[in-house]
Formats: C-alpha cells, sequence, structure tokens
C-alpha cells in the first residue's frame, strides 16, 4: 500500500506547481499592458550651412571626338606597320606599307604602252606630213592640167585619213595616260599615311596579312585626337525631360573618383536605344583633355546639375513635413520641447532641402522618429529628445 501514496503525493506537487507558472505568467502580462508607454525619441539634427545640387545621374562612355578609320585603299599583302598602339603621328607620316610588287608591274606595263602609242603617233604624224606634201601638189598639178582628177581625190583621201590616225592615236594615248595616273595612284595608295594628327588608338590588322579591299574597305588603324574627348551618357525617359542644352554638367571616373570634369551639354540625341525593355536617351557633351588623363572607353558617372543653391541652409528632406503648399519643420527650442514652424523650401533633391526663410543657422530640427533605445549617429552632433504629441 505505500506505493499508491507515494504517486499521489508527486501528482499533488505537480499540480501546485502547474498552478504557480500558470499564476506567473498572468501576472507578468499584466504587468506588460498596463506599463506607462515610453515617450517616443525622435533624432535631431542642426541647420547648417552648404552647398546643394539637384542632380540627374547617368553613366556614359568617353570617345574621342575627332578620330579616323585609316583603310587600305588596294589588296594585297600588309607588308610593314610603322606604328605601335599609343604612338602619336602627324598628318602625311608613313604608317603602313602593302607590297608593291604587283602595282609596279602595272605602273611599268603601262608606262611602256604608252610609249610604244607615242612613237606610233610620231610616225602618224609623218605620214600626215607626207599626205600634207602630196595633196599639195596633186592640187597645183590639177591646175595646170597636168594631172588627172582621180589622182587628186586619192592624195585628199589619203590626207583625211592621215589625220584621223592622228586623232585615233592621240585619244589611246590620253586613255593610257588616264590608266597610268590611276596606276600610279594604286602605286602610291600601297604606302598609308596619317590623314590628321592623333594618337594612333588601335590596330586591327597585324603585318603579314592579306588584304582584300574587293569585298570590303579594310581597316587598319584608328587615330584619334584625344585633346577634346567626348561623353555620351545614356539618361533614362524618366529623367530626360529635366535636362536641357546648355545647363551645367559633371562627371567622374573610376579612376579618380575624386576629380570633377566639368562641362555644359551639348545636344540630346532624339533617338534612344531599348536594353532590357529600358528606354534611354544619348546626352552627349565634351570636355578637354589637354594632359591626356581621360582615355578612349572609360567609364563616367555623370551628374547633371537641374538646380543648385551655395552657401545655403541645409535640412533632411526627412524633416519637412508638408501641407499643400504649405511646409513645416519641427524645432527643439531650449526647453528640449519641439514646436512646428513654418518654412520657406527652395532646392531640394533627395537627401536634403534648402530652406529658405523660417530656420537660423544652428538651431535643432527634428530629422525622423527613433525608438527609445537608438542610438545616435557620432559623425555628426545630433541629439535624442522626448517629444509628446
Amino acid at each position: 500500500m505505500a506505493t499508491p501514496v507515494k504517486g499521489g503525493f508527486h501528482r499533488g506537487l505537480g499540480g501546485f506547481l502547474l498552478l504557480v507558472l500558470v499564476a506567473a505568467g498572468l501576472v507578468a502580462g499584466w504587468w506588460y499592458l498596463s506599463r506607462p508607454v515610453a515617450e517616443a525619441a525622435v533624432l535631431t539634427v542642426p541647420v547648417e550651412r552648404g552647398d546643394l545640387e539637384d542632380l540627374v545621374t547617368a553613366t556614359g562612355v568617353l570617345q574621342p571626338r575627332d578620330y579616323v578609320d585609316v583603310g587600305a585603299q588596294v589588296s594585297g599583302q600588309l607588308d610593314t606597320i610603322h606604328v605601335r598602339t599609343g604612338d602619336r603621328v602627324r598628318k602625311g607620316d608613313l604608317l603602313a606599307e602593302i607590297d608593291p610588287t604587283v602595282y609596279v608591274a602595272r605602273v611599268d606595263a603601262t608606262r611602256a604602252q604608252l610609249r610604244n602609242q607615242q612613237a606610233q603617233l610620231m610616225e602618224r604624224e609623218a605620214q600626215l606630213t607626207l599626205a600634207q606634201i602630196q595633196h599639195r601638189r596633186q592640187q597645183n598639178l590639177l591646175k595646170e592640167e597636168a594631172t588627172s582628177r582621180e589622182a587628186a581625190q586619192v592624195a585628199e583621201a589619203t590626207l583625211r585619213s592621215a589625220r584621223a590616225q592622228i586623232e585615233a592615236i592621240s585619244a589611246q594615248i590620253q586613255q593610257t595616260e588616264s590608266t597610268l595616273r590611276a596606276e600610279e595612284a594604286n602605286l602610291e595608295y600601297a604606302k598609308i599615311y596619317a590623314p590628321m594628327d592623333g594618337t594612333v588608338v588601335s590596330i586591327e590588322a597585324r603585318q603579314g596579312q592579306t588584304l582584300n579591299t574587293n569585298q570590303q574597305a579594310p581597316v587598319l588603324l584608328r587615330i584619334a585626337d584625344l585633346s577634346t574627348m567626348t561623353v555620351e551618357a545614356q539618361v533614362s525617359e524618366a529623367d530626360i525631360g529635366k535636362l536641357r542644352t546648355g545647363m551645367p554638367v559633371y562627371f567622374t571616373t573610376l579612376g579618380s573618383q575624386q576629380r570633377r570634369w566639368e562641362s555644359t551639354l551639348d545636344r540630346l540625341e532624339p533617338t534612344p536605344t531599348v536594353e532590357n525593355n529600358v528606354v534611354l536617351y544619348n546626352a552627349v557633351f565634351e570636355v578637354p583633355n589637354p594632359e591626356g588623363r581621360l582615355m578612349t572607353q572609360m567609364t563616367a558617372q555623370v551628374f547633371f546639375i537641374n538646380n543648385a543653391a551655395r552657401n545655403t541652409l541645409l535640412v533632411p528632406v526627412t524633416a519637412i513635413q508638408r501641407s499643400g503648399q504649405r511646409a513645416t519643420v519641427q524645432v527643439v527650442g531650449a526647453d528640449g520641447q519641439a514646436q512646428q514652424r513654418e518654412v520657406t523650401v527652395g532646392v531640394t533633391n533627395r537627401v536634403q532641402a534648402e530652406i529658405r526663410d523660417g530656420l537660423e543657422e544652428g538651431e535643432e530640427v527634428v530629422s525622423s522618429p527613433r525608438s527609445a533605445g537608438a542610438k545616435s549617429d557620432g559623425n555628426r552632433d545630433r541629439r535624442m529628445v522626448g517629444m509628446r504629441f
């Protein structure tokens, strides 16, 4: 009988402990629901003076403003390339040479043909002179009735034939001279010269390569004037309406993000490009590059200045409350309490707003509410204040 008594004791103790736990839970819940609500803590920032820019951002690519693709006008094997990428060249400098053997042979053959025709012309001129003499003789004899009319007519026909042969051979000489000029030009085209001052920015052909101009004009290399660069920035259709010709613009590059290159917008290209269903328009401007720091195909982070305010009072945009045309901020007074004040807002961007009237430099304004346990940013003079609404 001892075993049942012991089991009943344990069941009674377990029930008692369960009641204690339930009671503790009820007490904790009542305390949580009935505790006083802590005052909302808000983050404040001082009104500061500085510069503000409302920007339209885009990504662009740098290209030289003036460049030319140098090609070959005649076919043949590329014998020699005299330049390398990065070399600076002057207009008229020899860049490359195509094997001239075929073109030299053509020039020689055409010159020989021309000399042959010129010799034929001299022979025809001699025959013309003889025909003229015979014609005059027959005319004189005919006047004295010392020759037949038929002989005189033969002499006249011979004279006309000699003159015609002169005209024919002269035309052949002109044609051959024209062919010779073309062959000499082709021979000259075997030497490729720089068409402008600039820098060799790329070489597409290789020494020993066979060029065929009958299919397409082969590009050998590109020469560019790097003293002035062009930036083509792709702007989304949502922002393109904010841009206007002549507005200030600046950009940075990946390798020199601390340096700002400044310019003005030259033009907006009306035909867009579509990438992944996004419509983009090219905004183009130029920038001087006297030091040669900017190079072809560099990526530019472009900033178009839509509006700007200099040396003005600034507050975070989160501090401004708007109601129609009315704008207000919460200003923290000397007693630590926040009071609503109407202000005049000027230029704004996604982060800050210009205050033209209603605040003084150094005043504290409520930036955004935070939980009571939030920590302030140590980089700026901010403090948490209690605020009752």
